[in-house]
This record gives C-alpha cells, structure tokens and sequence, in this order.
C-alpha cells in the first residue's frame, strides 16, 4: 500500500488495468506426425486466453521461431510417437539438436517445462517419442513445473489429455507465482523507496512488473473460482423427462440423471465466420506444395471371393516420379462422404450457401490464432469435404460446447452429462466406443444449432490415411501396391450403417476398373482419361526394411492385409536373387492367417510362387474359421501366434542366427498375442523367466530386429 500513495489517482487505474503480457505468456510446441498433437496443443493455446494467460505456438520444426537456450517462460510441449517409438518428423531435427554430446549437463536449467506425451499402448514403445525429448530435457537440468501426461490413443486419448490440460492451469499460476516471488527477492528493496520510483526508469518498469504478476495472479483467481462450478437438476431448466431403464446417447439413467454434474468450463469462442458470394472456381486438394502428388490408379483388383468376411482390394498407382522401398507407406487424401456434408449443410441450414467463399477472421481482443486447417477463401462445401474431419467422434469440448446451443433444457442436460466428468462412462459408451460423429449428436438431440462458427473451432483437421507399400519398384518399376479392407460398421442405435471414411471412398472411387478375384487386368485397356485419380504423400519408414546383408535370416508375420508389407519385402528379394545367385541368402519366413483358404487368402498365387521358386524359404498358414480337416485336426494352429509357438526353431534364429523379426497388423489382439507367444518360445529355448526373456525381447528391439509396422 506504500507503494500507491504517490502515484496519481487516473494513472492508478491505467496502471493496474495494464495486462501483464510478459509474467503471464508461456510458449507452446508441438511435435506431430499426423496432427493429433497439433490438434491438442492449438487447444491448450485457444484455452490459455480463457485463464488469463497469453500463449504462443509453434511446431518443433520451426526452430527460427523459438529459442529454448534462453527461454525464461515455461515451455508446454505436446509431442506424439511414430513408426517403432520415434519421435514424430516434425520433431527429428530438435530432437539430434538437444541429443548434442557436446551440451553441458546444466544447458537448460533455465527452463521450466511441462509435456504431454502422446502414444498407444498396443504398441511397444509406449509415448517413446515424449518420453525421448523428456528424458533428455531432463538429462540437460530442464526442471518440470508439471507432471509428465501419457496419453493412450488405444483407450482414449481424451481421458488423460482433459484432465491433464484441466491441471495445467493451475501448474501455470503457481508457476509464475513463483517465478515473480524469486523477482521480488532478487530486486534491492532500496530500489523500491519513493524517490526511486519516481526517478529510476529501470527501477520503475521492474516494480510495475512485480505489482502487475501479483494483481495478475489475483485476477487469475477470481475467474477460475467462477469456473467449474456443477450443474445440478435443479440448476437447469428440465423438462419433464420420461422414464428409461437403459441408458443410451440419447438418455441417461440413475445415479447419473440425478446427479450434480461437473462439467468443463466453455470453450470461449474466438472465430468469426461470414459467407460471401464471390467465385471460388478451382478449388483443388493439397498439392505439391504440401507434399502430395496427383496420381493415377491404373489397376484395382478384388483379393476376395464376394462371400468372405472382409472385401480386401489391392490397388496399382502410377508413381514414375516417386522412390519408395518396401517397408514405406504411403499417406493418401480422401474427402468425407459427399452424402453426409450435404446432410451436415442441411441440418445447418446453410445448403443454399455451400458454394460461398468463407471468411475466418478472429473475434475482438482474441489472441487465438486462425487454425490453419481452415482455408481462406474456400467454398464451404469444400472446407468441410476436404479439410475438417466430421466423422472424428466429438471430444468432451466440443460436446460442452453444443450444449451451449441446445434450446430443448432435456437434450441439453445430457449432453452437459456426456461432457461431465461423472458422465466418463456414458461418454466413452455412447460417443467415443460408438464411434458417433457430429452429425450423430445433431440427429439425436435436434434441437442442437450450432453456429458454423463453433464447428471450424473445434472439427479437427481431416487427416490422410497411411497404407503400406505392398510392391517393389524393382519388380514393377514406377509403380506402387497397396491393399485394404473396406472397412464395415454396423448400424448401432447412434448412428446407421457405414463403410469407413478413406476404404469407403476408394472402393467405390475404384468400382469403374475393379475386377474381380481371378482376373489378371490389364492398364492398357484403360485409357489414362479413364483412370481415377488419387493424391499421395510419401511416407518412408526409418526402419522397416529389409536387412542391408542378404545374409541375415528374416521372419515375418502378418495376417490378413497385414501381410502387405511382405509381398513387396518377397518382390525385392527375389529380384535380389536373381542378381546376386553367387551370394549366400538368410532363410525367410512367412507367418500369414486368414479366415478361410478359399475366400480370403490374398495373394495365395504369389505366396506359392515365392515359396516354389526358394524366395520364401518357409510359408506357414492358418486359417482361423476353416473346419477341422479330414485327419480330425481340431487342435491345429488357429491363428498367427499358434503357428509361431509351433515354430521353436525361430526362438534360435532370432537369438543364435542374429535374424531380424518384422510384425505387421492390427495392434488390438495380434500384435501382443505375437509378442507374448515370441516371449515363450524365448524362454523355452534359453531355458529363462519370463522376466529375462523380456529384457531379451527388448534387446532385439534395441538393436531394430523386432520391429513392427502396426495400426489401432
């Protein structure tokens, strides 16, 4: 209070209604491989302003924009994990920086950071990515103000990721709190007398800073206490709700409707949005200045029999000017479903204006930022086909959000309930596991009209679909294979019946030139007008190849499409073979399953060929919903895994041999049943516990001989 009496009473005001940008800023980087960190670090920074705070945001690959050896503010990093447990490409680069022997041990005590993360636990290297910048950051004498977040994209990246951010909050306050007690101490108290305040400049701004972080941090307070406040029945304005003995999207049952709730705190809005009616001709997909490439599909053949389970197709595109190995994939554009954005503009009521040029602009004293998912001068039909993801399932936010715009006080109540935190359970039944969409919620709460403003802030960036490389250019020079099954999902009571959003689209953008299994289909009876075009992107895999000396023995196993990888690993072999017929090549071993041998054993005919000719020294099959054969085999191999336990002699290839193990498929139930099984077989062959045999395993990791290319 001493400090007041001899400043003037207007410029009192003026000077404690000065922000205080500096105490209160903290910078946000984010290292993504395909989006979703990008997705959750744009969040933080669109929340930091709702708190109080100032944030700014860059990708770890800007390294021009950001210097972290003389960072003073805390630094929140969002980072994701790729391939086997790297770090994202966008990170690479920091990543050999900080990875620097020559750094001193106390680079970066300077730096007060928190990081988030981001991982699958159906993979082996669980959030690798974070964990390497943190381990190093820490190696380096960074400190944390924050607990280190995991996100698991295999149970829900949400259910770590919200409370973590909620946290994160706080972690800042407390932070900077600190930051300006350590100030007020390091400053010369006599410094701070009368005279000097009105006479030393640099004295002065070093006070305001002081008293501005306190008032700051008070403000702080006094608006979080508004937030998070529950939201009982009694609070909101309920219809008459009729009575369920089954919970479902739509309704929910006791305890839960009679329970307060505690919701987020609303996302504040920050975009305004306007339609205008001016030409938005030539609108075209991303193109090379992203990376993708307009190319043409020149075969598509059918791998299945029309009875079988799964409808497999495999794909030829003509790529003369790209290089890829196998063991590569390739990230591929699709739009959403033309039928659904029609619908999504109906339900908007903005069908007449689907071909206006939007306009994105940020509200007044906003100090978001524009997502850059969001074209400038797009149509709306084309913004909402190419470049935002309606069929993401909704997170927590955004369903808080809605509920904002629901007029009927019943639907939105339940939405205030999905978005609760004692409605996590609901939430993860009926949205989340359900894979519900947007316009899932919009059919069943009706009354729910959102403004276009609220979905370009929270939809995320449509992302490409990655697919491995099922070929080798040695054997089909300037051209790529890929394979996927369309992919079918069940009507449920949230939503009807649909094929997934990439295998959907390219089955029927092929349906013109599929042919069906057993055909050998020829390009040249297409002319090039006739063939459909697609946009790709390169994806090269740092590891996933074949051993550079022919000699090491590799075992592979991979059911289903799973085996993709392996067709083009067997082409480039055998080109190798007939290369090289003086040099001494490693054993190769093939572990495939399928459902049925005469429905869906994809490409039977090449595997035989490989296996005929020495190319494939081993072909083991199974075939999981076959009857028992003649002999009364009903304990033969059902699956990949069996057939691999049966297998004992890869226990010694893997081990005394020194030969690499590849793995590809599905991450929910075949990847661990393989590495449990490789476990066992371990253990048995070198006569150790379990415990042994998995710092064996995770030698041969180490040294990227088992090494997986998987997908959730």
């Amino acid at each position: 209070s001493g400090r007041i009496s001899g400043r003037d009473g207007a410029n009192q005001v003026d000077f404690y209604s000065m922000p205080c940008e500096v105490a209160a800023r903290f910078l946000i980087l984010y290292g993504s491989q395909r989006g979703q960190a990008q997705s959750i670090a744009e969040e933080i920074c669109q929340q930091a302003a709702e708190h109080g705070f100032t944030a700014d945001i860059n990708c770890l690959s800007n390294q021009h924009k950001y210097n972290l050896d003389s960072e003073i503010q805390p630094v929140v990093f969002v980072v994701s994990t790729t391939g086997d447990g790297d770090p994202p490409d966008t990170a690479q680069k920091f990543v050999r920086k900080i990875k620097n022997k020559s750094l001193p041990h106390n680079h970066f005590s300077h730096l007060h950071y928190a990081l988030l993360a981001l991982g699958d636990t159906n993979y082996a290297n669980f959030c690798n990515g974070g964990k390497t910048i943190d381990s190093r950051l820490q190696q380096l004498g960074a400190k944390h103000f924050y607990a280190t977040g995991h996100a698991d994209d295999g149970t829900g990246l949400e259910v770590v990721v919200d409370p973590w951010i909620e946290g994160l909050w706080d972690a800042l306050k407390k932070t900077f709190s600190s930051m300006a007690t350590s100030d007020q101490q390091d400053t010369d108290l006599s410094d701070c007398t009368q005279d000097n305040f009105h006479k030393n400049a640099s004295g002065q701004e070093k006070y305001k800073s002081d008293l501005e972080v306190d008032l700051h941090l008070l403000k702080l307070s006094e608006t979080d206490s508004q937030k998070g406040k529950a939201i009982t029945s009694d609070s909101i304005d309920v219809e008459t709700l009729s009575t369920v003995l089954v919970a479902s999207l739509k309704q929910s049952v006791p305890p839960l409707s009679e329970s307060a709730l505690n919701v987020p705190a609303l996302p504040a809005s920050y975009l305004e949005v306007r339609l205008e009616k001016v030409s938005t001709e030539g609108e075209t997909v991303p193109s090379d200045k992203d990376g993708y490439h307009e190319v043409s599909i020149s075969k598509a053949v059918q791998l299945t029999q029309d009875d079988a389970v799964k409808t497999a197709i495999s794909l030829e595109l003509d790529i003369s000017n790209l290089a890829y190995q196998p063991g590569d994939a390739f990230d591929i554009l699709c739009p959403n479903r033309a039928s659904e954005v029609e619908e999504l503009l109906l339900r908007l009521d903005l069908q007449t204006q689907k071909n206006c040029a939007v306009q994105v602009n940020l509200l007044k004293n906003s100090t978001a930022k524009i997502p850059l998912r969001i074209p400038q001068n797009g149509s709306l039909q084309f913004i909402l086909t190419w470049c935002l993801e309606i069929r993401r399932a909704p997170n927590k936010a955004f369903v808080r959000a809605l509920a904002d715009f629901t007029q009927n006080s019943s639907e939105k109540r339940r939405l205030l309930e999905l978005c609760s935190k004692e409605g996590s359970a609901d939430y993860n039944s009926f949205v989340r596991d359900a894979n519900v969409c947007l316009l899932d919620l919009l059919r069943a709460f009706p009354s729910c009209l959102p403004p276009l403003s609220l979905l370009f802030e929270h939809l995320p960036k449509l992302q490409p679909r990655a697919y491995s490389a099922a070929s080798s250019s040695l054997q089909h020079p300037g051209k790529v294979h890929f394979v996927f099954n369309v992919v079918e999902l069940p009507a449920r009571p949230e939503h009807p019946a649909r094929t997934g959003l990439c295998t959907g689209w390219l089955a029927g953008h092929v349906s013109s030139i599929l042919w069906p299994l057993g055909t050998v289909p020829a390009s040249e009876r297409l002319g090039t007008s006739a063939q459909p075009k697609v946009h790709v992107r390169p994806r090269p895999s740092s590891t996933f190849h074949l051993p550079a000396d022919l000699s090491v023995p590799v075992v592979m196993v991979g059911p289903g499409t799973g085996v993709a990888p392996f067709i083009g690993f067997l082409q480039q072999r055998e080109k190798e073979r007939e290369a090289n017929q003086e040099a001494t090549f490693g054993e190769t071993w093939l572990f495939f399953g399928c459902r049925h041998k005469d429905k869906d054993f994809l490409f039977r005919e090449e595997l035989e060929r490989f296996a005929h000719n020495g190319t494939l020294s081993h072909l083991i099959v199974c075939f999981s919903r076959d009857e028992p054969d003649a002999a009364g085999t009903v304990n033969s191999p059902t699956y990949v895994q069996h057939n691999f336990l049966h297998a004992k002699n890869v226990a010694s290839i893997l081990i005394k041999d020194k030969g690499s193990l590849y793995v590809c498929g599905d991450a929910k139930n075949m990847t661990k049943d393989v590495n449990d099984t490789l476990l066992e077989i371990i253990g048995n062959e070198l006569q150790i516990d379990k415990l042994d045999a998995m710092k064996t395993v995770a030698g041969l990791r180490e040294e990227k001989r088992y090494l997986q290319d998987i997908w959730s």
